[in-house]
């Protein structure tokens, strides 16, 4: 057998020793994401406390224990779920920072990936505020909480990122408002999605909220623009 021939036959008998691993894996990622989509269609339509690992075996149509195998609870589903769909918000966020521009319309354009994003899975807004404002009461482990915070901070930082580049062109006035202005721009798109995603006609939702988000977000962006007080409060410009 030449060194050639020697190479290729090492390389062709490693290959196949793995394949029953890759196939395990496959199979293991597979069964994976089964449970998250059963999981997460249970959610959309029955809210969490309603859902249990029982009905997503059965949505699922495998075992309870099999569901066990991959996850250690309910709420460690939830968190996964929740952290794949912050995680694709997020890639689209920056879609928006790495196209630049100035930060006005960035503004403007990362607010409507964002309303896009939960108007197309509204449970998952559910479960994000759920988790900002009653994170104690979905028994989370403590490393899952830290997941969850770092995850979550990864979208705060496009809008950081965003303000910070007003600031620094001089669109924007004062950079000691940072983070005033990335709490309202939170703020705004949480409190405006609260108020119509789950209320209201269906027909209209979509409009009002871009309607609602757009009014106040212009606000918002003049005030940074043309603020009414100076930055030691001496009153107006």
């Amino acid at each position: 057998m030449t060194f050639y021939e020697t190479v290729i036959f090492n390389f062709r008998t490693e290959d196949a020793s793995l394949a029953p691993i890759r196939r395990r894996e496959k199979e293991k990622e597979r069964m994976k994401r089964a449970i998250l989509n059963a999981s997460q269609q249970l959610f959309f339509k029955k809210g969490y406390q309603s859902v249990s690992v029982e009905s997503i075996a059965k949505k699922a149509q495998i075992s309870k224990g099999t569901v066990y195998l991959y996850f250690n609870s309910k709420e460690e589903i939830y968190a996964q779920i929740l952290l794949n769909d912050i995680e694709k918000f997020h890639k689209k966020a920056l879609g928006v920072v790495d196209k630049g521009g100035n930060a006005a319309d960035m503004l403007r354009k990362f607010s409507n990936v964002y309303i896009d994003f939960f108007l197309n899975d509204r449970e998952l807004f559910r479960i994000m505020m759920t988790f900002m404002l009653r994170a104690d009461h979905l028994n989370f482990s403590e490393e899952m909480n830290k997941r969850m915070i770092r995850t979550t901070n990864k979208s705060v930082d496009v809008v950081d990122r965003i303000l910070e580049h007003g600031f620094e062109t001089g669109e924007f006035y004062s950079k000691e408002d940072l983070m005033r202005g990335r709490n309202v721009v939170w703020g705004l798109l949480n409190g405006v999605i609260s108020l119509h995603l789950f209320t209201g006609k269906e027909s209209t939702r979509k409009d009002r909220i871009r309607s609602d988000v757009k009014e106040a977000l212009g606000v918002f962006i003049e005030g940074l623009k043309n603020p009414v007080f100076s930055p030691d409060g001496s009153g107006t410009q």
